[in-house]
């Protein structure tokens, strides 16, 4: 078994499970967002802000294990590296969202906290759409 092999599969793991969390965690929270208590909507709020970090995390470690295994980090161009722009601007976008949701949503009105899970959503579903770019163009 190769140790380079091995450390992708499970960094890949870690990264599927990433995209589930940011994913459901915003469908969930955006469905039952009117119909529920603010302390479970918060739940989902540290669910997806978790995928989100799991996600740069795996992301950054695929690119460590490339260069660790090469010396130099993948050689990617033109829709390759437009895809992976989108998942870093997602990522970053949704920690922030995450992040400003769970230190101001209290004071937040229905429409903005709906608003806020659009957003997550949009993010979650731009990020995986980019991902599919970024797998078949580099």
């Amino acid at each position: 078994m190769d140790v380079q092999d091995l450390g992708y599969a499970l960094t890949q793991v870690v990264h599927n499970f990433g995209a589930v969390a940011v994913t459901a965690g915003a469908a969930a929270g955006r469905w039952i967002r009117s119909s529920t208590t603010s302390d479970l909507t918060r739940r989902f709020a540290w669910l997806v802000l978790g995928g989100w970090v799991a996600q740069a995390i795996s992301g950054a470690t695929f690119g460590a294990i490339s260069y660790a295994s090469f010396g130099q980090f993948p050689e990617i161009h033109g829709i390759a590296m437009a895809a992976l722009s989108v998942k870093i601007t997602c990522a970053v976008a949704g920690i922030g969202l995450c992040a400003l949701y769970l230190a101001r949503e209290p004071n937040w009105t229905q429409t903005q906290r709906g608003d806020a899970w659009t957003a997550l959503l949009t993010f979650a579903a731009a990020a995986l759409c980019a991902a599919a770019f970024l797998r078949w163009f580099s």
